[in-house]
């Protein structure tokens, strides 16, 4: 139970950094329902899955200071660099993750965008979660939903979410 009130108080805190961007953070809160479906399904450990939620909650706090610091730029590489201190400072803030937790939040914040070099489920998880989302909120070439399938996605849940998703577009 405390960790559901401490994502519910991340997730509160990070629906007020990036206010008033209501896509923004539809976005966000879609990645983490992903997030946590995938982890739970595949059996994530209660701490591993407290950081990929925390992860999905935060991974694009960093797109708000892009945006003001490259002049309404926003690419992933620039994402992975800004993100990371804002997701450590946020975490920090509420006084109830770990040091390690706040590390490996970090790390995935800042590593979201490479997708190669993918160490450990909640990264993975992390990845195929947002990339389900991004899918459905930008137009894509049906050509690049095969690829991404077959190149991104490793978990049974992240696969058959994918399959079922986007059967049309296979």
């Amino acid at each position: 139970m405390e960790q559901t009130i401490l994502l519910a108080t991340l997730l509160d805190h990070t629906i007020a950094y990036d206010s008033p961007d209501a896509r923004r953070i539809a976005h966000l809160v879609k990645v983490h329902g992903y997030a946590r479906a995938i982890g739970v399904l595949e059996g994530l450990d209660a701490n591993t899955l407290l950081i990929l939620e925390a992860s999905a909650i935060v991974h694009d706090i960093g797109i708000k200071v892009c945006e003001e610091k490259y002049e309404g730029k926003s690419s992933g590489k620039l994402q992975e660099l800004e993100g990371p201190p804002i997701a450590r400072e946020l975490l920090a803030k509420l006084h109830k993750f770990s040091p390690a937790v706040i590390d490996r939040v970090a790390f995935l914040v800042g590593h979201h965008h490479t997708y190669t070099d993918i160490q450990g489920l909640d990264y993975q998880i992390l990845i195929e979660s947002d990339f389900l989302v991004n899918l459905q909120e930008k137009p894509t070439p049906k050509e690049t939903f095969r690829k991404v399938y077959e190149e991104i996605f490793c978990t049974e849940s992240g696969k058959r979410f994918f399959r079922n998703m986007f059967a049309n577009e296979l």
